[in-house]
């Protein structure tokens, strides 16, 4: 197929080649936010149906009143100037007056509103980029990601967008000690559980067959976060058939995230429980450091985004043909300007000198992106042959925390469905493709003729 392939990029056109690239067999997603993977519309339409997301009625600040007068805090989590941010009837009931009036029942924005409200939790806009991300989109999704209802709507939307663009496996974060009943009570971990198990077992998730994992997000610059590391080491531990493994979070350029904080308490909690995987994020900021070398000593056995192990020479050359995979994030780190452009990216430089990478999602909602997307910029942006696009696929189940025997499962499996997909290509050529690929806006931005109508 390489050979095929690389007369097929000459000249195929871009439509074509994206169709080829959504309806390619695809591994599985090992970097995914799940509350920050959810598109605009999803969240609206689960947050505007009580009787599908639990009983529960979202209000949304469409107003600024000045309530609280002048000199508030508008770096906590609850600023008095941020529109959009989005509250649940519980909360609504125990403000002011003066604040109500700020906000508006989420299901009876006009079009005006209903579209701003969409804009206000992606990257939409040319002056948007990390702190607008990082400080705003979750302030403004706030209680929504408290329901779990709603995280299930979201996780099995994603289930069936990734089945459609032949995706096998997700490892999604997904938190479960902050849920909060209609009521604003907080719910117990075990039951904001089961509403997911139920969901994963329900048709309409069988039906998708894409296989889930989870892991524990643990937000690294918090003060009390050896604390939340040690709860939910013990919980994950009780959890084990479907959570797989803990993730460090959160940004680097806030130095009390620094990774070796944490090597006295993970190295207690090896000594209390059998290992449990680690993928943590490293090497997401701008200026050399140590910190990927620094989340290798912790025990990480993935790294997400590893932008600046290139870096870090001792590293990267610890790296290659190792058992260490860096999660790829192009499409995430452009649009956060921790790449200047798609050429500066290191990927190229990982992928052919056998680092293990796999390209993924990280927070596709507020990119309003796919996973197809992230393959098509790949292979625009650096030539990929037919073996190293489809190699990403293998290394995302190799290095996926499925059990041994699910992982040699889902690589049989893939290899089955590549073999089968190669066959019909070679047989019928691209007639064969889908002949309308579904795309966001991401992709009609960086290529437009993509989505250009007539």
């Amino acid at each position: 197929m390489d050979s095929w392939f690389r007369e097929y990029k000459q000249t195929a056109s871009d439509q074509a080649l994206y169709q080829l690239l959504w309806s390619l067999p695809k591994g599985g997603d090992l970097h995914h936010h799940l509350s920050g993977a959810g598109f605009s519309e999803w969240w609206y339409d689960i947050a505007t149906q009580p009787e599908r997301n639990g009983g529960y009625i979202y209000y949304t600040k469409t107003r600024l009143r000045q309530c609280r007068g002048y000199g508030t805090n508008e770096y906590g989590p609850n600023p008095q100037n941020l529109l959009f941010r989005t509250i649940q009837a519980s909360t609504y009931a125990g403000l002011s007056d003066c604040e109500k009036q700020e906000y508006k029942l989420l299901s009876a924005l006009d079009n005006v509103e209903k579209q701003a409200y969409f804009d206000s939790i992606r990257l939409d806009k040319a002056h948007e980029g990390r702190n607008e991300f990082f400080e705003r989109h979750w302030q403004r999704l706030n209680e929504l990601t408290n329901n779990p209802h709603v995280g299930a709507y979201i996780l099995l939307k994603n289930m069936q967008a990734f089945a459609d663009e032949g995706l096998q496996y997700l490892e999604t974060q997904v938190n479960v000690d902050r849920s909060i009943t209609p009521d604003g009570e907080l719910m117990s971990p075990d039951d904001s559980l089961k509403i997911y198990t139920d969901m994963l077992a329900s048709s309409a998730a069988l039906e998708t067959g894409v296989t889930v994992r989870f892991q524990y997000a643990l937000l690294r610059f918090l003060p009390h976060a050896e604390k939340h590391l040690r709860w939910m080491y013990d919980f994950v531990d009780k959890h084990r058939d479907l959570y797989v493994g803990i993730n460090m979070v959160g940004r680097e350029d806030n130095d009390k995230g620094y990774p070796l904080r944490f090597l006295p308490v993970l190295r207690d909690l090896r000594r209390q429980y059998p290992a449990i995987n680690l993928a943590i994020h490293a090497g997401e900021v701008d200026e050399p450091n140590q910190h990927v070398r620094d989340t290798l000593l912790l025990g990480a056995q993935r790294i997400g985004h590893g932008l600046n192990t290139i870096t870090d020479p001792d590293t990267l050359l610890l790296m290659r043909h190792g058992p260490y995979l860096i999660e790829i994030n192009l499409i995430s780190n452009h649009l956060l300007d921790y790449t200047e452009d798609y050429a500066s990216h290191p990927f190229p430089e990982y992928l052919r000198t056998n680092i293990p990478v796999a390209l993924t999602t990280d927070d596709r909602g507020m990119w309003d992106s796919t996973l197809t997307d992230e393959y098509y910029v790949a292979v625009k942006e650096f030539n990929l042959s037919w073996q190293e696009l489809t190699g990403l696929a293998r290394q995302s189940l190799q290095h996926s925390f499925l059990a041994e025997d699910d992982k040699q499962a889902a690589l049989s499996a893939y290899e089955q469905r590549l073999r089968q997909f190669a066959e019909t290509l070679a047989r019928d050529g691209d007639s064969s493709l889908p002949q309308a690929a579904p795309k966001r806006r991401f992709i009609c931005n960086y290529q437009p003729t993509l989505c250009h109508q007539g």
